[in-house]
């Protein structure tokens, strides 16, 4: 393979995973929006996120099969038309619960997409190319909310938000058409050794120090995702803050969240990836008791946007111990339930706060991720003390 192909191959993926993101960030914003038009309760988004993570849950444990029946690039093309064709279907849906049903779809496409890009990345490409992907979708995710609140402020239909990742991502699928026969998995050797043994799910799942990963990733991305679906929300209807602000203070989150997994994929190697994800911790508690303080509008949103500085490299850095904490036997079926976990864990528990929200009033989303940090800096603190790592 050419110099050239490698890199378009690479900016493909990239721009596969920016799009990923964009998606997950519209629904924050779109939410009082999508709200209104079917008549729905604040909490119903639960049962969206829920069959969106189902689909993404079949999707990701399926994934290994599929690469290996059809190859990535066709898994990827396949993947990639069928996120394309999920946000269609929120363009036309005439009802709340065909929207829901929709949302299996999407989180098929999703799943797929995720799951075969860091099969790819993974196996063809070093830690550095990986942490630029997860951080591309940052990016996407950045631009979501800003994308969404133009639509809205200009007066348009939030479906325009997902008229735009549709076609994006069926542009998307012609360029995997077109490059589809330079889609392969490399692979790995090592000279003068026999292929390594590889643990079968059933024994990986054994193994405690498996259960207490995919508690950390439920967490990891519980808070991530809980912090940019309901911060809008909280912050116009319930404080008062002026949309256009607040989508603002949003998108920051998830800008500042980008950043976060570019800047500490830099420094990791320098200050160890435990003391990273301690340090990280602590600030995520200290973002999240900033917000629940309500001290400011400018308070609320600094609160805000440390919660995403300090969750970012969380999910990637925790993958990268894995195969020191579980053994390189289980590593790939860890980190399969790992990617599984991390997706329920963003469905489940921003749908926990909305049930929260709704019953109690939407100020429980502060103490709700406070918790949440406590419990995840705890937990991780059992991991460490259960097989220490030099890292």
């Amino acid at each position: 393979m050419s110099p050239i192909t490698r890199l378009l191959l690479i900016v493909i993926a990239y721009l596969d995973f920016v799009v990923l993101g964009l998606s997950s960030g519209l629904l924050g914003v779109a939410w009082p929006s999508i709200r209104q038009t079917f008549g729905v309760p604040l909490d119903a988004v639960g049962a969206l996120l829920l069959t969106t993570t189902a689909g993404y849950l079949v999707a990701s444990f399926t994934s290994g099969a599929g690469i290996a029946l059809v190859g990535v690039g066709v898994f990827l093309l396949t993947g990639t038309l069928i996120a394309g064709v999920g946000p269609l279907g929120y363009v036309a849906a005439p009802a709340w619960w065909i929207m829901v049903v929709i949302g299996f779809v999407a989180g098929l496409g999703s799943g797929m997409v995720d799951a075969g890009l860091n099969t790819y990345m993974a196996t063809n490409h070093g830690p550095t190319l990986m942490n630029w992907l997860h951080a591309a979708f940052g990016l996407g995710a950045t631009l979501g909310p800003l994308v969404m609140n133009s639509i809205i402020e200009h007066g348009h239909s939030w479906r325009w938000g997902y008229a735009i990742v549709a076609g994006l991502n069926l542009a998307l699928a012609l360029a995997f058409i077109i490059t589809l026969r330079h889609w392969q998995l490399r692979e790995i050797k090592q000279p003068g050794t026999a292929p390594a043994g590889k643990a079968n799910s059933l024994d990986t799942l054994k193994l405690p120090m498996v259960w207490l990963g995919v508690a950390l990733f439920v967490l990891f991305t519980g808070i991530e995702g809980s912090a940019g679906q309901w911060a809008y929300s909280l912050f116009t209807q319930s404080r008062a803050i002026a949309p256009a602000v607040a989508g603002k203070w949003v998108s920051i989150y998830w800008g500042i969240f980008t950043v976060g997994r570019i800047m500490f994929g830099l420094v990791a190697a320098r200050v160890g990836l435990i003391p990273l994800l301690r340090a990280c911790m602590g600030g995520m508690i200290v973002g999240a008791a900033l917000l629940w303080s309500n001290l400011s509008e400018t308070a609320s949103g600094l609160g805000l946007a440390l919660i995403g500085l300090c969750v970012a490299p969380m999910y990637p850095s925790s993958t990268s111990l894995t195969p020191q904490r579980v053994g390189e036997k289980h590593a790939a079926n860890a980190i399969g339930f790992q990617v599984a976990a991390g997706g329920l864990g963003f469905a489940l528990l921003p749908g926990l706060a909305g049930v929260l929200a709704r019953a109690i009033s939407l100020e429980t989303i502060g103490p709700f991720l406070s918790t949440l940090g406590i419990l995840t800096f705890l937990l991780h603190e059992v991991v460490v003390r259960h097989r220490p790592s030099p890292l």
